[in-house]
């Protein structure tokens, strides 16, 4: 049998912390598949992280050479690294299995489907992850569609747990 993880306490198992959030990928894009890839990252940017977060808001992955790669994702600098610190902008290196890139590129030929970064995290043993979701972009229409879904589903899930109570 496995070990549980637990704090140094031992009474509650650690969980996932958000860096950040892509939100607005979730409204103007339709969530085909979700997928889970490890981060190549210098120090100072894992330390950039914990201190200060990131911003993945106008980032994108793409594929290249057999190699996902995600660009112009944000990550602040970590002020004691000095001058040897890294750049916040540069294209940073995703870890996938071979199966998973073969399959998004094989998703990336179909017209109008992008990789889009959802949320980047750290997991329970402490080590940066991306959610990447292949998407495909949602006309006015769509979004209007969805946002009206969701009112409806809360407005739906509010009058049952009225009756639950009374």
């Amino acid at each position: 049998m496995g070990k549980k993880a637990t704090t140094k306490g031992g009474s509650t198992p650690p969980t996932r912390r958000d860096i950040a959030q892509n939100r607005k990928a979730l409204h103007e894009y339709e969530i085909l598949d979700r997928y889970e890839a490890g981060i190549s990252l210098a120090g100072s940017e894992v330390k950039g992280l914990r201190e200060s977060g990131a911003m993945i808001r106008e980032a994108y992955a793409q594929v290249i050479n057999n190699e996902v790669f995600l660009v112009g994702a944000h990550i602040s600098d970590y002020g004691p690294a000095g001058g040897r610190g890294h750049d916040p902008q540069r294209t940073r290196r995703l870890l996938l299995h071979r199966r998973e890139i073969d399959k998004i590129s094989g998703r990336l030929a179909e017209r109008g489907v992008t990789l889009i970064p959802l949320r980047m995290y750290f997991n329970v043993e402490g080590r940066a992850k991306i959610e990447l979701g292949l998407g495909r972009g949602r006309t006015q229409y769509d979004k209007r569609v969805a946002i009206k879904d969701k009112e409806m589903s809360r407005e739906l899930s509010r009058a049952n747990a009225r009756r639950g109570r009374s």
